[in-house]
């Protein structure tokens, strides 16, 4: 990553010298702040949009900005203005500063302590504007290139959707621990939607992918199936696959039976039933099922989950966090021993233990918490077929949908977008309007097989946290869950 674009853009554009920011944050630590930390943002984004033949809007973002905070121990004033400049800085500092004399107690803090000084920075993305040389008429014509493919791939198909996103952001943190290092964010995504029709019946199918790379870099993807067709077309025929798949599915029994998870996007139940108990803000408040048990086992031994924010190009990835730390592997749970927690910094200093660089923020209006970036269950020995020639009946689910998720007992519902029965070991029908209920804790003491097969979800995922969308990522292998219970979606 090349610190000079993030100097010129954020501070030399705004005629904001190094100096004048440590001399403000300086103020803040005599003051008596724990903790206090300058945030700038400089993010845009666009999004084109075609809907059966139809381009639909063309759509442009632009978020510019400031965040001030002073922590004292547990409690933090916050300031933000859409304005970068000195005197913007030095009227929030006025704000805060006003606020003072609301918090008290504030003397014999513990100071944070951070080596993430001027260091050469991980360099997990390029610094680029993932859009590049791809001009808008040739954006164009790629989306209805996509509606004419699909559309030629069964005459059952009556509304096909093609979504272009593609954000690049710059970030610079300045904080009392000696911080003073930033960040350049490209992400891209495309999604495509499509609804079929037959006998009177419609169902909807979508696919998609990105992340954090450039969008030549996604043109030149191919997928090595029986067509060796690009990864747009690959997804535009997996996204009618789907849909073709739910018009012909069967509603199966209900009740507790054995359940396969396939690899790749159904990482998801962990990401919601796991990872969002293990992050710091819930176990330091005591509302996570997860409270105090680090050290403890609370899963299968065949169970590692980690949370990896340096996975090259990976849509959840980040070279820093939004408080400047650098992104690493967090071995959540290892072997059913429970490891570690996601921590930021205001968490980290709370319980005595130090960041592990998962802070993050949608954009400098919002407070930092710690969040998600890959999360993934660790690979196994077995293989899928091992797993189905295993169950005499059974549910193998290849992708599941949305899901809530109850952080103090770790309860869950998930619907389920693609499932099939299995009967005498083998794959028989297709089954739709189910879901999967459960407890995070529950399925992982019973996973008694994890397969080789370890995969990431295609790169759509944006997970969703005190009113803050970011991007994130998950994965897993196949797992056989002994027994889950299974649920009607009407």
């Amino acid at each position: 990553m090349n610190f000079d674009i993030v100097y010129e853009g954020i501070l030399k554009k705004n005629k904001i010298t190094k100096n004048f920011l440590f001399n403000v944050l300086e103020d803040l630590k005599k003051k008596g702040v724990s903790y206090g930390d300058i945030y700038f943002q400089d993010y845009n984004s666009e999004i084109l949009s075609l809907e059966n033949k139809i381009i639909k809007f063309n759509l442009f973002n632009v978020i510019k900005g400031i965040s001030i905070r002073a922590i004292f121990f547990d409690r933090t004033i916050f300031a933000c203005s859409s304005e970068i400049s000195e005197n913007s800085i030095l009227n929030l500092i006025y704000k805060i500063n006003g606020n003072l004399s609301c918090v008290k107690n504030i003397n014999n803090l513990r100071i944070l302590v951070n080596d993430n000084n001027l260091v050469k920075i991980n360099n997990f993305y390029e610094s680029i504007i993932p859009i590049g040389n791809l001009y808008i008429d040739k954006r164009v014509d790629l989306l209805f290139y996509l509606d004419n493919y699909i559309r030629k791939i069964d005459n059952c198909i009556n509304y096909v959707s093609v979504e272009l996103c593609n954000s690049y952001e710059i970030i610079l943190v300045v904080s009392t621990d000696g911080v003073f290092i930033g960040d350049i964010r490209p992400l891209v995504k495309l999604l495509i939607k499509v609804q079929v029709e037959k006998n009177g019946y419609s169902e909807f199918g979508y696919s998609g992918g990105g992340g954090r790379y450039s969008f030549d870099d996604l043109l030149n993807k191919k997928v090595l199936n029986d067509k060796n067709c690009s990864i747009f077309e690959y997804w535009a025929s997996e996204a009618v696959r789907i849909a073709i798949n739910n018009l012909v599915a069967v509603n199966p029994p209900f009740g507790k039976m054995p359940v396969i998870l396939g690899s790749g996007s159904p990482g998801i139940l962990f990401h919601e039933a796991v990872g969002h108990g293990l992050e710091g803000d819930f176990n330091r408040k005591g509302v996570s099922c997860f409270k105090n048990k680090i050290g403890c086992k609370i899963a299968s031994s065949l169970c590692t989950i980690i949370d990896d924010g340096s996975i090259k190009g990976s849509r959840g990835t980040l070279n820093i966090d939004d408080e400047g730390v650098f992104s690493r592997r967090n071995i959540l749970i290892k072997n059913g021993i429970l490891k570690s927690y996601m921590l930021d910094k205001l968490n980290a200093n709370l319980m005595n233990l130090v960041s592990t660089g998962n802070s993050r923020r949608e954009s400098y209006l919002f407070l930092p918490v710690p969040r998600m970036t890959n999360t993934y269950l660790k690979g196994g020995k077995s293989t899928l077929n091992d797993m189905i020639s295993s169950v005499d009946y059974g549910l193998y689910v290849v992708s599941l949908g949305s899901g809530q998720v109850d952080i103090t007992s770790g309860k869950f519902v998930f619907t389920i977008l693609e499932a099939y029965m299995i009967k005498n070991g083998k794959v028989k029908c297709s089954v739709k309007g189910i879901t999967l209920i459960g407890s995070g804790i529950e399925v992982m003491n019973k996973i008694s097989m994890v397969g080789n097969d370890l995969k990431f979800d295609s790169g759509l995922g944006t997970c969703c946290k005190d009113g803050q969308n970011v991007p994130v990522s998950v994965g897993q292998p196949s797992i056989k869950i002994e027994s889950m219970v299974i649920g009607c979606l009407n």
